[in-house]
């Protein structure tokens, strides 16, 4: 197809457009930081009058949850002695820490490959290579499926130190949390369903309660046993106690996670806005000064991928920075002294979609996007409230409210209002 898709344009490892294989793969590119701003994105849901129902909208897609991070030594095997790093995870359930019968690790995990054993390879390289064919939303909706890998390691348990077998699984997503989960089957329906499967054993922690035929996951009615000093702690105890020990122990402490993700601002496709970097001679991005701004789009004769696979600007001949003369000059001049390769993603739709209503309160300005002033705010109160049931204006415009804030390029008390 020579094309790169988002996740919603592929079905069943297909392009949803022509029923055209994909393949996934790593790529280097631009995000947006949304979750710097996750904590005050909530915190302004009480200054904004919204209809309930949006606002419950973005609570959830923050998804602002409290737990522990737990830290799992992975233990070394016969064919490599070497010290190997530890496996992080976040939990909102530390309490039922001592059901761990084993972990699972998202297959573009970046340990997958350094821990698994040459017994385990063929196989384990033969299940990345088909989750790889498969989109995250097919992964995260498909809860019928069970498929899964062994790397042969194993973990130390932070308080039993009894090993732990990893797993690799396509339910568990590399860009969620820490990309990998201790699983306690016993509380968690996946992981319940997961070790059935596969045969792996499923520790009973809680009093009272039968898990014969399926995970039991209500916190309120939990009386945590067989896990030593949490034996007879409801779940809020158990929880406070099980983050203790953790911290006593250096394994672990309490935390706070967001569901929500960094927000990828980048593009391999032509139309967009090009982003004003280019790349030194160590290959390390530097920003053009705003003084030599805009830079526009070259003339290329595909608005296809090269084909090594970079992205359609990778076929223009005049996309190269002069830093002597300040402009774009032709490729054939790039020697890294003084000029250099430009930036060949392009910005998505949304980095100008979400904030282009600052433009209709400032149609004068010519070399800036708007003026350094404040916004007319009943103008943008109207806007908002004229395109408030489109997801841009519900998550993508306040976080560009709140970066613009933080540079100083909107008053800090703009951004309350509107949130």
């Amino acid at each position: 197809m020579g094309t790169v898709l988002a996740n919603d344009e592929i079905v069943n490892g297909v392009s949803e457009r022509g029923g055209h294989p994909v393949i996934r793969k790593k790529m280097t590119q631009w995000s947006m930081r949304i979750t710097a701003y996750a904590q005050r994105l909530l915190d302004g849901l009480e200054k904004i009058d919204w209809p309930q129902p949006l606002k419950d909208s973005r609570t959830n897609w923050i998804g602002r949850s409290e737990g522990a991070s737990v830290t799992f030594n992975v233990i070394p095997t016969e064919q490599n002695d070497e010290e190997f790093p530890e496996i992080e995870v976040f939990t909102t359930r530390p309490d039922t820490i001592f059901g761990v019968s084993f972990m699972t690790l998202a297959p573009e995990h970046e340990l997958v490959s350094k821990i698994t054993t040459p017994e385990q390879k063929a196989e384990v390289e033969a299940y990345i290579e088909a989750t790889a064919k498969r989109s995250e939303r097919d992964r995260m909706a498909d809860v019928k499926t069970i498929t899964g890998a062994f790397t042969g390691a194993y973990a130390e348990h932070p308080f039993t130190k009894e090993p732990v077998p990893i797993w690799i699984g396509d339910y568990v997503l590399a860009g969620y949390g820490t990309g990998a989960v201790m699983s306690v089957p016993c509380g968690d329906q996946r992981d319940y369903d997961f070790a059935k499967h596969f045969n792996i054993p499923i520790p009973n922690i809680f009093e009272g309660v039968d898990i014969s035929e399926e995970a039991f996951a209500d916190k309120d009615h939990t009386i945590i046993a067989n896990s030593d000093f949490l034996n007879g702690l409801p779940y809020k105890k158990a929880v406070k106690r099980a983050i203790f020990e953790l911290e006593q122990l250096g394994k672990g402490k309490g935390k706070v996670n967001y569901r929500l993700r960094d927000a990828v601002f980048s593009r391999q496709r032509y139309w967009g806005e090009p982003f004003p970097v280019y790349y030194d001679a160590d290959g390390m991005p530097r920003m053009i000064e705003t003084e030599y701004l805009p830079i526009t789009l070259p003339e290329v004769e595909k608005y296809l991928p090269t084909e090594t696979g970079e992205p359609p600007l990778g076929n223009a001949t005049e996309w190269a920075w002069n830093t002597e003369s300040n402009e774009v000059v032709s490729n054939e001049r790039i020697d890294h002294k003084t000029v250099f390769p430009l930036e060949l993603n392009t910005m998505p739709g949304w980095a100008g979609s979400s904030q282009y209503f600052n433009r209709y309160m400032d149609l004068i300005t010519v070399r800036r996007f708007f003026r350094k002033r404040p916004l007319t705010i009943g103008r943008m109160w109207i806007y908002i409230l004229v395109v408030v049931n489109m997801l841009q204006a519900i998550y993508c415009t306040p976080v560009f409210g709140k970066s613009l804030c933080s540079i100083k390029a909107w008053y800090p008390k703009m951004s309350l209002p509107k949130n």
